[in-house]
């Protein structure tokens, strides 16, 4: 097996949209640089996803200098929204916490709703080192997440996937694979592992930046999505609940939480600390 290194990496500057592989980024003691900064949230003040709107698949969020986001999507002129000024933030509900966050222009909430054909609204995420702590069953004091999911970052291994692809093509629904690496949203992706190597890892260094690793990634309905036409399928989930069930939760990756700061490249070498 040859010495693992970081594969790509991806940075979603809107939760639920597409975002982009840089060959670079800044890790934050809150992820990466620009990672899931913006969210929309419907007329209940609760997060919208591709859960109940696939169609965000077609989406995609262009990071700005400045941390304004592009926005484009089928049917819709491409807009540029700009981080807001200093105004009264609005509490929103990602999953069970209550956060804080600065409503966009409402040019940028109407571009939304056109598309969804539904109230939408879109906030942006100002202090990330004050608005979400981490769950603190897996936390340590002061530390914070953006609006992903729970946890700063997400990492995924490509002989997972390629494992993975394998137990789909002996499965009911075979047609469906081989799946890419993008159902599963990562941050980071690594190659040169074993399969299914990382469940075992406690704490580990991408290039020069360490990171702890809390729990395996549970995985929902979204990873059925085919991220370039919004359908939907039966896998990942069927061969998940076959193989990778742990508790309650169909995993597969594994959350990351920084120890330090800095910047990781593609190319960079993995190395097993704990």
């Amino acid at each position: 097996m040859s010495q693992p290194v970081l594969s790509s990496i991806h940075v979603h500057p809107l939760k639920a949209v597409r975002g982009h592989a840089p060959r670079e980024a800044a890790v934050e003691p809150w992820g990466l640089a620009g990672d899931r900064r913006w969210v929309l949230v419907g007329a209940d003040d609760k997060i919208v996803t591709q859960r109940p709107h696939p169609r965000l698949a077609l989406a995609a969020a262009e990071q700005l200098p400045g941390g304004g986001v592009r926005v484009s999507a089928p049917g819709m002129d491409p807009l540029t929204v700009e981080t807001p000024g200093p105004r009264e933030t609005t509490t929103i509900e990602v999953w069970s916490d209550k956060v804080e966050a600065v409503p966009a222009d409402r040019a940028a909430h109407a571009w939304w709703s056109a598309y969804l054909g539904t109230e939408i609204r879109l906030m942006h995420l100002d202090d990330p080192a004050t608005r979400r702590p981490i769950d603190p069953k897996y936390a340590r004091p002061g530390e914070t997440v953006s609006f992903a999911d729970g946890y700063p970052l997400l990492l995924t291994t490509l002989s997972s996937l390629d494992a993975l692809n394998s137990l789909i093509a002996q499965g009911d629904h075979a047609d469906e694979g081989p799946l890419p690496m993008n159902r599963f949203r990562p941050n980071v992706v690594i190659s040169g592992t074993p399969p299914w190597a990382e469940d075992d890892w406690s704490r580990i260094a991408i290039g020069d930046v360490t990171f702890r690793i809390t729990k395996k990634s549970g995985r929902c309905v979204v990873t059925t999505t085919n991220q370039q036409t919004a359908e939907r399928g039966k896998e990942p989930l069927r061969t998940l609940a076959r193989h990778r069930r742990f508790g309650d939760q169909l995993c597969f990756g594994t959350n990351l939480v920084p120890e330090s700061t800095g910047t990781v490249r593609i190319g960079d070498p993995l190395r097993i600390l704990e």
